[in-house]
This record gives structure tokens, sequence and C-alpha cells, in this order.
């Protein structure tokens, strides 16, 4: 949690540089490897978190539709949140807001691709085919953030805008019917 200040002075760094002539090249196996023991644990955590969370929210009475959409993307994006959260209280919202699209639009263009393609092999079909509320919560979601984050500027309105939208939206989703068969 704490960086070399100096290393960020250009005649520093650059004498450094001159000083250390061998420069040792990372093993490519060894960090292979840690990031896939990362991903099986994360992986592993993963399942036991949704295992946990299919037994609560059946406690609790909660739907499968409010579980997926609200819960689960609160408490599986947390590390983000924080993230964001800490860049904006140091006044950088422009990496604030490139984490909190960012994740959003990883999910969007490459997450639920590769778990349709990934469903499709292993013979678990998962589609993208969403009913009419659910696609107009996200029209409304994204016409709102849009609107809010096009000036470039931000203010304590604007955010109480995206909240109340948030809350709006989850309690659209908490109160939503689950009909048989439709989703």
């Amino acid at each position: 949690m704490k960086t070399h200040a100096y290393l960020y002075d250009v005649g520093t760094a650059e004498e450094e540089g001159l000083e250390s002539e061998h420069h040792e090249t990372p093993n490519i196996a060894l960090w292979v490897g840690v990031l896939l023991a990362a991903t099986l644990v994360v992986a592993i955590e993963s399942e036991w978190l949704v295992g946990s969370l299919e037994v609560a929210t059946k406690q609790l009475g909660l739907s499968e539709l409010f579980t997926g959409v609200i819960l689960l993307p609160i408490i599986g994006n947390a590390a983000e949140h924080a993230t964001a959260v800490t860049v904006a209280l140091k006044n950088k919202m422009d990496l604030s807001l490139a984490v909190a699209v960012g994740s959003s639009m990883q999910i969007a263009l490459f997450v639920a691709p590769v778990l349709v393609i990934a469903g499709w092999l292993i013979g678990q079909p998962m589609d993208l085919d969403f009913n009419n509320f659910q696609l107009i919560a996200v029209a409304v979601s994204i016409l709102i953030a849009n609107s809010i984050s096009s000036d470039g500027s931000s203010n304590w309105l604007e955010g109480t805008l995206l909240l109340a939208t948030y809350t709006i939206i989850g309690l659209a989703f908490f109160f939503h019917p689950m009909i048989e068969g439709v989703g």
C-alpha cells in the first residue's frame, strides 16, 4: 500500500536503469500457474457463495430474479465498488467512472457471450432471451447513466438520482411477479 515516489522522478529512474545491467526475466510458467490456482480458488469460493445465497434467498422468500439482478452483483462486485468509491474520494472521477462502466462493459461484451458459448459446449443452454421488463430496466438504466455522465461533471444531485434509480429498479425487481415458464 506504499510506493517509492523517487521511481517516478525521470532522472532517478533512468540512473537506476543504467546501474542494473542485468534484467531478470519473469518465470512465465510460475506466474501462469499462480494465476490458474487463484482462478480455481475464486471459482470454488464463487460456488460456495451462490450455494449459500440460494439457501438464504429461499429462507427469506426472495425471487431468483431479484437475487440474480440485485443481490449477486452487489456481493460479487464489492471489490470493484470499493475501488470506485476510494478513487472517487481521491477526486479522480474519471478513473472511478472507468472502473464502474468498464466492469459493466466487460460483463456485457465478454462474460455473457463466453457463458453462452460455454453453456452450449457443456450441454447447458443459456440464451440471451430477456423479457420486456428486464429490457426496459436495462434501457432506463443506460439512458439515465448516459444523461448523467454525458456532460463530464457530476454533483451530489446526480449521484442521488442514480441511487434513486437503482432503488426504484431494485424495488421493481423485488415486487415483479414471477410467472411460471416466463422468466
